[in-house]
């Protein structure tokens, strides 16, 4: 099961790619994170720690860091992994932004069904609050 949704900022990949690396303020646009940082540089193999508002602290791994274009996060659930993609798309003036989530295994199904609903409906929300930091940084 998966589920995403695309989104233009009028800046560069490179400026928004900034607010990605940026691990411990991810709470900044993502208003669901209580909590994330990450366990050395902004790299592929890192891992690091999210911890929803509503949820437990979970371990990630970032994977597929691509400066300015993109990367990906994955964390486990029973019988499952949930991995959370980032990409980044230049476009005259501005970048596409696309986030998607990801439920894969045995329960891919149930976790995307009991906790991809919420996470859906916030992706709009959570890129809206990802331009206004974007936006308003030096």
């Amino acid at each position: 099961m998966q589920f995403e949704h695309t989104h233009r900022i009028a800046a560069t990949p490179a400026r928004i790619f900034a607010r990605y690396a940026d691990v411990a303020n991810w709470r900044d646009w993502d208003e669901d994170l209580k909590a994330s940082s990450i366990d050395g540089p902004f790299a592929s193999g890192a891992t690091g720690v999210v911890e929803p508002k509503s949820g437990p602290k979970s371990r990630v791994r970032f994977l597929d860091v691509q400066p300015d274009r993109g990367f990906a996060v994955e964390c486990g659930l029973p019988l499952c992994t949930m991995r959370f993609e980032y990409a980044l798309q230049p476009t005259g003036g501005g970048t596409l932004i696309t986030h998607r989530v990801v439920f894969r295994g045995a329960l891919g199904w149930f976790f995307g069904r009991v906790i991809g609903s919420g996470m859906r409906a916030d992706l709009p929300k959570s890129m809206q609050r990802l331009e206004r930091v974007v936006l308003q940084m030096p």
